[in-house]
Protein backbone atom coordinates (compact mmCIF):
# COMPACT_ATOMS: atom_id res chain seq x y z
CA UNK A 1 0.00 0.00 0.00
CA UNK A 2 1.38 3.41 -0.98
CA UNK A 3 2.29 5.72 1.87
CA UNK A 4 0.60 9.06 2.38
CA UNK A 5 3.00 11.88 3.24
CA UNK A 6 1.79 15.20 4.65
CA UNK A 7 3.83 18.39 4.29
CA UNK A 8 3.21 21.87 5.67
CA UNK A 9 4.71 24.84 3.82
CA UNK A 10 4.99 28.22 5.51
CA UNK A 11 5.57 31.66 3.98
CA UNK A 12 6.02 34.80 6.06
CA UNK A 13 4.72 37.16 3.39
CA UNK A 14 3.97 40.87 3.30
CA UNK A 15 1.40 41.54 6.02
CA UNK A 16 0.28 37.92 6.38
CA UNK A 17 1.38 34.39 7.25
CA UNK A 18 0.46 31.73 4.69
CA UNK A 19 0.30 28.04 5.50
CA UNK A 20 -0.47 25.27 3.01
CA UNK A 21 -0.83 21.66 4.22
CA UNK A 22 -0.73 19.12 1.42
CA UNK A 23 -0.91 15.34 1.20
CA UNK A 24 1.29 13.54 -1.35
CA UNK A 25 -0.08 10.18 -2.43
CA UNK A 26 1.17 8.19 -5.43
CA UNK A 27 3.07 11.27 -6.58
CA UNK A 28 -0.03 13.47 -6.62
CA UNK A 29 -0.62 16.48 -4.40
CA UNK A 30 -3.89 16.96 -2.52
CA UNK A 31 -4.23 20.23 -0.60
CA UNK A 32 -5.75 19.55 2.80
CA UNK A 33 -5.77 23.02 4.32
CA UNK A 34 -4.87 26.63 3.52
CA UNK A 35 -4.57 29.25 6.26
CA UNK A 36 -3.83 32.96 5.88
CA UNK A 37 -3.43 35.14 8.97
CA UNK A 38 -2.80 38.90 8.86
CA UNK A 39 0.05 40.49 10.80
CA UNK A 40 1.98 43.75 10.79
CA UNK A 41 5.41 42.48 11.80
CA UNK A 42 7.39 42.45 8.53
CA UNK A 43 8.57 45.36 6.39
CA UNK A 44 10.83 45.02 3.33
CA UNK A 45 11.39 41.34 4.19
CA UNK A 46 12.75 42.26 7.64
CA UNK A 47 11.02 41.17 10.82
CA UNK A 48 10.21 44.37 12.75
CA UNK A 49 7.84 42.87 15.32
CA UNK A 50 8.75 39.26 16.08
CA UNK A 51 5.90 38.79 18.55
CA UNK A 52 3.32 39.76 15.93
CA UNK A 53 4.80 37.28 13.44
CA UNK A 54 5.02 34.47 16.01
CA UNK A 55 1.42 35.06 17.04
CA UNK A 56 0.25 34.89 13.40
CA UNK A 57 2.19 31.65 12.82
CA UNK A 58 0.70 30.12 15.94
CA UNK A 59 -2.82 31.11 14.88
CA UNK A 60 -2.41 29.68 11.37
CA UNK A 61 -1.01 26.38 12.66
CA UNK A 62 -3.62 26.07 15.42
CA UNK A 63 -6.49 26.60 12.98
CA UNK A 64 -5.06 24.02 10.58
CA UNK A 65 -4.53 21.48 13.38
CA UNK A 66 -8.07 21.94 14.64
CA UNK A 67 -9.47 21.28 11.19
CA UNK A 68 -7.21 18.33 10.37
CA UNK A 69 -7.23 16.55 13.71
CA UNK A 70 -3.48 16.11 14.14
CA UNK A 71 -0.44 18.14 15.16
CA UNK A 72 1.83 19.95 12.70
CA UNK A 73 5.33 19.55 14.07
CA UNK A 74 7.58 20.62 11.19
CA UNK A 75 7.32 23.06 8.28
CA UNK A 76 9.11 23.90 5.06
CA UNK A 77 10.00 27.58 5.36
CA UNK A 78 10.16 30.07 2.47
CA UNK A 79 13.13 32.43 2.58
CA UNK A 80 12.74 35.84 0.83
CA UNK A 81 14.87 36.38 -2.27
CA UNK A 82 16.86 39.22 -0.72
CA UNK A 83 20.62 39.55 -1.39
CA UNK A 84 20.63 36.16 -3.08
CA UNK A 85 24.00 34.90 -4.27
CA UNK A 86 24.37 31.78 -6.44
CA UNK A 87 27.53 29.81 -5.57
CA UNK A 88 29.01 27.23 -7.93
CA UNK A 89 31.39 24.40 -7.05
CA UNK A 90 32.73 21.38 -8.97
CA UNK A 91 33.72 18.08 -7.36
CA UNK A 92 35.23 14.82 -8.62
CA UNK A 93 34.01 11.55 -7.12
CA UNK A 94 36.03 8.34 -7.37
CA UNK A 95 34.12 5.06 -6.96
CA UNK A 96 36.53 3.13 -4.78
CA UNK A 97 34.30 0.34 -3.45
CA UNK A 98 35.07 -2.03 -6.32
CA UNK A 99 31.55 -2.02 -7.77
CA UNK A 100 32.30 0.59 -10.47
CA UNK A 101 28.59 1.48 -10.26
CA UNK A 102 27.25 4.93 -9.39
CA UNK A 103 24.92 4.70 -6.43
CA UNK A 104 22.93 7.27 -4.49
CA UNK A 105 25.57 7.20 -1.78
CA UNK A 106 28.16 8.53 -4.22
CA UNK A 107 25.89 11.41 -5.26
CA UNK A 108 25.28 12.31 -1.60
CA UNK A 109 29.03 12.16 -1.00
CA UNK A 110 29.62 14.56 -3.88
CA UNK A 111 27.00 17.00 -2.57
CA UNK A 112 28.59 16.98 0.91
CA UNK A 113 32.03 17.56 -0.63
CA UNK A 114 30.74 20.54 -2.62
CA UNK A 115 29.17 22.08 0.48
CA UNK A 116 32.25 21.58 2.66
CA UNK A 117 34.50 23.10 -0.01
CA UNK A 118 32.36 26.22 -0.44
CA UNK A 119 33.00 29.37 1.58
CA UNK A 120 29.60 30.79 2.58
CA UNK A 121 30.94 34.13 3.78
CA UNK A 122 28.24 36.42 5.24
CA UNK A 123 25.60 34.27 3.59
CA UNK A 124 23.90 31.01 4.42
CA UNK A 125 23.14 28.05 2.17
CA UNK A 126 19.41 27.89 1.43
CA UNK A 127 18.89 25.19 -1.17
CA UNK A 128 20.46 23.50 -4.18
CA UNK A 129 19.76 25.42 -7.37
CA UNK A 130 20.95 22.84 -9.90
CA UNK A 131 23.23 19.81 -10.17
CA UNK A 132 24.87 18.72 -13.42
CA UNK A 133 26.54 15.32 -13.78
CA UNK A 134 29.42 14.41 -16.10
CA UNK A 135 30.95 11.05 -16.97
CA UNK A 136 34.20 11.25 -18.95
CA UNK A 137 33.35 14.89 -19.68
CA UNK A 138 29.93 14.07 -21.17
CA UNK A 139 26.95 15.77 -19.52
CA UNK A 140 24.23 13.39 -18.37
CA UNK A 141 20.52 14.05 -18.91
CA UNK A 142 19.60 12.72 -15.46
CA UNK A 143 21.15 11.40 -12.25
CA UNK A 144 23.42 8.57 -13.46
CA UNK A 145 22.34 6.03 -10.84
CA UNK A 146 23.29 2.48 -11.79
CA UNK A 147 25.69 3.59 -14.53
CA UNK A 148 29.00 1.69 -14.70
CA UNK A 149 31.91 4.07 -14.22
CA UNK A 150 35.07 4.40 -12.17
CA UNK A 151 34.46 8.11 -11.49
CA UNK A 152 32.18 11.03 -12.30
CA UNK A 153 31.99 14.80 -11.80
CA UNK A 154 29.32 17.00 -10.26
CA UNK A 155 28.79 20.72 -10.86
CA UNK A 156 26.66 22.03 -8.01
CA UNK A 157 24.92 25.42 -7.93
CA UNK A 158 23.86 26.59 -4.47
CA UNK A 159 21.44 29.39 -3.64
CA UNK A 160 22.54 31.47 -0.66
CA UNK A 161 20.95 34.43 1.12
CA UNK A 162 21.68 36.91 3.88
CA UNK A 163 22.56 35.00 7.06
CA UNK A 164 21.04 37.48 9.50
CA UNK A 165 17.70 37.51 7.68
CA UNK A 166 17.55 33.71 7.50
CA UNK A 167 18.27 33.35 11.21
CA UNK A 168 15.54 35.86 12.09
CA UNK A 169 12.93 33.95 10.03
CA UNK A 170 13.99 30.60 11.48
CA UNK A 171 13.93 32.02 15.03
CA UNK A 172 10.34 33.27 14.61
CA UNK A 173 9.18 29.85 13.42
CA UNK A 174 10.95 28.03 16.24
CA UNK A 175 9.48 30.43 18.81
CA UNK A 176 6.07 29.39 17.50
CA UNK A 177 6.95 25.84 18.60
CA UNK A 178 7.73 24.42 15.14
CA UNK A 179 10.74 22.58 13.76
CA UNK A 180 12.24 23.47 10.39
CA UNK A 181 11.89 20.59 7.95
CA UNK A 182 13.81 22.52 5.28
CA UNK A 183 14.29 26.05 3.96
CA UNK A 184 13.78 26.99 0.31
CA UNK A 185 14.20 30.30 -1.51
CA UNK A 186 10.75 31.69 -2.33
CA UNK A 187 11.76 32.39 -5.95
CA UNK A 188 12.85 28.77 -6.35
CA UNK A 189 9.52 27.59 -4.95
CA UNK A 190 7.65 29.81 -7.41
CA UNK A 191 9.77 28.51 -10.28
CA UNK A 192 8.96 24.91 -9.30
CA UNK A 193 5.20 25.46 -9.09
CA UNK A 194 4.92 27.54 -12.25
CA UNK A 195 7.06 25.13 -14.26
CA UNK A 196 9.34 27.96 -15.37
CA UNK A 197 12.47 26.01 -14.37
CA UNK A 198 11.94 23.38 -17.06
CA UNK A 199 10.42 25.88 -19.51
CA UNK A 200 13.53 28.07 -19.27
CA UNK A 201 15.53 25.44 -21.18
CA UNK A 202 13.87 26.78 -24.34
CA UNK A 203 13.69 30.48 -23.47
CA UNK A 204 14.62 32.49 -20.34
CA UNK A 205 11.79 33.55 -18.04
CA UNK A 206 11.52 36.65 -15.86
CA UNK A 207 9.36 35.57 -12.95
CA UNK A 208 7.46 38.42 -11.26
CA UNK A 209 6.03 37.87 -7.77
CA UNK A 210 3.68 40.80 -7.09
CA UNK A 211 3.03 41.11 -3.36
CA UNK A 212 1.65 43.87 -1.14
CA UNK A 213 4.82 45.86 -0.45
CA UNK A 214 7.33 44.52 -2.98
CA UNK A 215 7.85 42.70 -6.25
CA UNK A 216 10.42 39.93 -6.59
CA UNK A 217 12.07 39.55 -9.99
CA UNK A 218 13.79 36.22 -10.65
CA UNK A 219 15.67 35.50 -13.88
CA UNK A 220 15.24 31.81 -14.68
CA UNK A 221 17.45 30.32 -17.38
CA UNK A 222 18.67 26.84 -18.30
CA UNK A 223 16.68 25.18 -15.52
CA UNK A 224 18.04 27.30 -12.67
CA UNK A 225 17.66 30.67 -10.95
CA UNK A 226 20.19 33.03 -12.53
CA UNK A 227 19.68 35.96 -10.17
CA UNK A 228 16.98 37.77 -8.22
CA UNK A 229 16.25 41.37 -7.32
CA UNK A 230 13.59 43.20 -5.33
CA UNK A 231 11.50 46.16 -6.44
CA UNK A 232 10.27 47.98 -3.31
CA UNK A 233 6.84 48.45 -4.80
CA UNK A 234 3.85 46.13 -4.68
CA UNK A 235 0.13 46.26 -5.33
CA UNK A 236 -0.44 48.49 -2.27
CA UNK A 237 1.07 51.29 -4.36
CA UNK A 238 -1.91 50.90 -6.73
CA UNK A 239 -4.38 51.72 -3.94
CA UNK A 240 -2.35 54.22 -1.91
CA UNK A 241 -4.17 57.27 -3.27
CA UNK A 242 -7.53 55.58 -2.77
CA UNK A 243 -6.77 54.77 0.87
CA UNK A 244 -5.53 58.28 1.63
CA UNK A 245 -8.43 60.07 -0.07
CA UNK A 246 -11.26 58.00 1.36
CA UNK A 247 -9.74 56.50 4.53
CA UNK A 248 -10.55 52.95 3.49
CA UNK A 249 -9.24 49.78 5.11
CA UNK A 250 -6.70 47.46 3.48
CA UNK A 251 -9.33 44.75 3.06
CA UNK A 252 -11.80 47.10 1.39
CA UNK A 253 -9.20 48.41 -1.06
CA UNK A 254 -8.24 44.86 -2.02
CA UNK A 255 -11.90 44.02 -2.69
CA UNK A 256 -12.17 47.07 -4.92
CA UNK A 257 -9.03 45.98 -6.78
CA UNK A 258 -10.62 42.59 -7.34
CA UNK A 259 -13.64 44.31 -8.91
CA UNK A 260 -11.80 46.63 -11.29
CA UNK A 261 -12.12 45.14 -14.77
CA UNK A 262 -11.87 48.13 -17.15
CA UNK A 263 -8.38 49.19 -18.23
CA UNK A 264 -9.33 52.70 -19.42
CA UNK A 265 -10.48 55.53 -17.19
CA UNK A 266 -12.31 57.15 -20.06
CA UNK A 267 -14.47 54.04 -20.59
CA UNK A 268 -15.29 53.52 -16.94
CA UNK A 269 -18.88 54.27 -16.01
CA UNK A 270 -19.75 57.08 -13.62
CA UNK A 271 -21.83 54.68 -11.51
CA UNK A 272 -21.44 54.32 -7.75
CA UNK A 273 -20.07 50.85 -6.94
CA UNK A 274 -19.09 51.29 -3.29
CA UNK A 275 -20.75 53.05 -0.34
CA UNK A 276 -19.38 53.30 3.21
CA UNK A 277 -20.73 55.28 6.13
CA UNK A 278 -17.86 56.64 8.22
CA UNK A 279 -18.13 58.61 11.46
CA UNK A 280 -17.97 62.06 9.90
CA UNK A 281 -18.81 61.42 6.26
CA UNK A 282 -20.44 59.14 3.75
CA UNK A 283 -18.05 57.69 1.15
CA UNK A 284 -19.34 56.96 -2.35
CA UNK A 285 -16.95 55.71 -5.05
CA UNK A 286 -17.93 55.37 -8.68
CA UNK A 287 -16.38 52.95 -11.14
CA UNK A 288 -14.80 55.92 -12.93
CA UNK A 289 -13.26 57.31 -9.70
CA UNK A 290 -11.86 53.87 -8.90
CA UNK A 291 -10.25 53.56 -12.32
CA UNK A 292 -8.77 57.07 -12.16
CA UNK A 293 -7.30 56.38 -8.71
CA UNK A 294 -5.74 52.98 -9.49
CA UNK A 295 -4.88 52.61 -13.17
CA UNK A 296 -2.17 55.32 -13.43
CA UNK A 297 -0.32 53.67 -10.54
CA UNK A 298 -0.63 50.25 -12.13
CA UNK A 299 0.76 51.54 -15.42
CA UNK A 300 3.60 53.20 -13.53
CA UNK A 301 4.47 49.85 -11.89
CA UNK A 302 4.63 48.17 -15.30
CA UNK A 303 6.87 51.00 -16.54
CA UNK A 304 9.22 50.36 -13.61
CA UNK A 305 9.34 46.65 -14.49
CA UNK A 306 10.04 47.41 -18.15
CA UNK A 307 12.83 49.83 -17.25
CA UNK A 308 14.39 47.42 -14.77
CA UNK A 309 14.43 44.53 -17.25
CA UNK A 310 15.39 46.51 -20.37
CA UNK A 311 19.08 45.55 -20.23
CA UNK A 312 18.20 41.85 -19.87
CA UNK A 313 15.84 41.96 -22.83
CA UNK A 314 18.45 43.74 -24.96
CA UNK A 315 20.72 40.71 -24.65
CA UNK A 316 18.27 37.77 -24.58
CA UNK A 317 14.75 36.96 -25.72
CA UNK A 318 12.81 36.31 -22.54
CA UNK A 319 9.21 36.39 -21.40
CA UNK A 320 7.44 37.47 -18.21
CA UNK A 321 5.38 35.23 -15.94
CA UNK A 322 3.36 37.04 -13.25
CA UNK A 323 2.44 35.36 -10.00
CA UNK A 324 1.90 36.16 -6.30
CA UNK A 325 -1.24 37.55 -4.71
CA UNK A 326 -1.19 40.57 -7.03
CA UNK A 327 -1.56 38.28 -10.03
CA UNK A 328 -5.19 37.76 -8.91
CA UNK A 329 -6.03 41.38 -9.83
CA UNK A 330 -8.34 40.93 -12.87
CA UNK A 331 -7.45 44.15 -14.71
CA UNK A 332 -3.81 43.05 -15.05
CA UNK A 333 -4.82 40.73 -17.88
CA UNK A 334 -5.72 43.75 -20.00
CA UNK A 335 -2.25 45.23 -19.49
CA UNK A 336 -0.11 42.25 -20.49
CA UNK A 337 0.48 43.76 -23.93
CA UNK A 338 2.14 46.83 -22.34
CA UNK A 339 5.13 44.84 -21.02
CA UNK A 340 8.27 45.07 -23.17
CA UNK A 341 8.29 41.29 -23.69
CA UNK A 342 5.59 38.62 -23.99
CA UNK A 343 3.81 38.31 -20.64
CA UNK A 344 1.37 35.89 -19.04
CA UNK A 345 -0.26 35.34 -15.65
CA UNK A 346 0.18 32.00 -13.94
CA UNK A 347 -3.13 30.58 -12.74
CA UNK A 348 -3.03 28.03 -9.94
CA UNK A 349 -5.04 24.93 -10.88
CA UNK A 350 -4.55 22.98 -7.64
CA UNK A 351 -7.94 22.41 -6.02
CA UNK A 352 -8.16 24.10 -2.64
CA UNK A 353 -5.34 26.56 -3.30
CA UNK A 354 -6.44 28.50 -6.38
CA UNK A 355 -4.81 31.82 -5.60
CA UNK A 356 -1.54 33.40 -6.63
CA UNK A 357 -0.81 33.83 -2.93
CA UNK A 358 -0.27 30.06 -2.64
CA UNK A 359 2.21 29.61 -5.48
CA UNK A 360 5.33 29.78 -3.31
CA UNK A 361 4.07 27.28 -0.74
CA UNK A 362 2.95 24.79 -3.37
CA UNK A 363 6.41 24.99 -4.93
CA UNK A 364 8.15 24.50 -1.58
CA UNK A 365 6.55 21.08 -1.28
CA UNK A 366 7.79 20.00 -4.72
CA UNK A 367 11.27 21.28 -3.86
CA UNK A 368 11.32 19.22 -0.66
CA UNK A 369 10.18 16.10 -2.53
CA UNK A 370 13.16 16.52 -4.89
CA UNK A 371 15.49 16.92 -1.92
CA UNK A 372 14.04 13.83 -0.23
CA UNK A 373 14.75 11.77 -3.35
CA UNK A 374 18.34 13.01 -3.36
CA UNK A 375 18.83 12.25 0.33
CA UNK A 376 16.75 9.05 0.20
CA UNK A 377 14.61 10.12 3.16
CA UNK A 378 11.03 11.14 3.82
CA UNK A 379 10.60 13.17 6.98
CA UNK A 380 7.11 14.68 6.96
CA UNK A 381 5.47 17.57 8.81
CA UNK A 382 3.19 15.61 11.10
CA UNK A 383 3.28 12.87 13.71
CA UNK A 384 2.71 9.65 11.75
CA UNK A 385 0.91 7.94 14.61
CA UNK A 386 -1.57 10.83 14.90
CA UNK A 387 -2.00 10.87 11.13
CA UNK A 388 -2.77 7.14 10.98
CA UNK A 389 -5.19 7.42 13.90
CA UNK A 390 -6.97 10.31 12.18
CA UNK A 391 -7.27 8.33 8.93
CA UNK A 392 -8.53 5.25 10.80
CA UNK A 393 -11.14 7.28 12.72
CA UNK A 394 -12.43 8.82 9.46
CA UNK A 395 -12.55 5.36 7.86
CA UNK A 396 -14.46 3.93 10.84
CA UNK A 397 -16.92 6.81 10.75
CA UNK A 398 -17.47 6.43 7.00
CA UNK A 399 -18.07 2.72 7.47
CA UNK A 400 -20.32 2.95 10.51
CA UNK A 401 -22.18 6.16 9.71
CA UNK A 402 -23.92 7.17 6.54
CA UNK A 403 -23.50 10.83 5.67
CA UNK A 404 -26.46 13.17 5.44
CA UNK A 405 -26.48 13.22 1.65
CA UNK A 406 -26.33 9.42 1.49
CA UNK A 407 -29.34 9.11 3.80
CA UNK A 408 -31.28 11.66 1.76
CA UNK A 409 -30.41 9.87 -1.47
CA UNK A 410 -31.47 6.47 -0.10
CA UNK A 411 -34.70 7.94 1.19
CA UNK A 412 -35.47 9.49 -2.18
CA UNK A 413 -34.72 6.26 -4.05
CA UNK A 414 -36.72 4.05 -1.67
CA UNK A 415 -39.69 6.38 -1.70
CA UNK A 416 -40.05 5.95 -5.47
CA UNK A 417 -40.50 2.18 -5.19
CA UNK A 418 -44.00 0.79 -5.71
Amino acid sequence: MAKKSVYAALELADREVRLVVSEIFNGRSNVLRVERVSHDGIRNSKIRDENAVVKAIDTAVSQAQMALGYQIERVILAIPSVNVRPVNHKVHIEIEDGTHTIRRFHVQQGLKSAMSATNFENVEFVNVNQINYYIDGVKQDKIPLGVDSEAFDMEVDFLCADRKMIYSYVAAVEKAGLQILDIVLDAYGMAKETGTLSQSMDKPVILLDLEADHTTLAFVNQNKIGFTTILDRGYRSFIQGLREKYGLSETTCWRLLENLFDSREIDAKDVVIYIEQQEERRVEISQKELAEAILPNLRSWIADINAGCANILDSVQARYVLTGQGADIPVLKQYLHTFNAPASIYSVTTIGARSGANVTNLGLIYALMDSNKMQNKDITSVNNNELEESIESITRYAKDQEGGFTRKLKKAVLSTKE
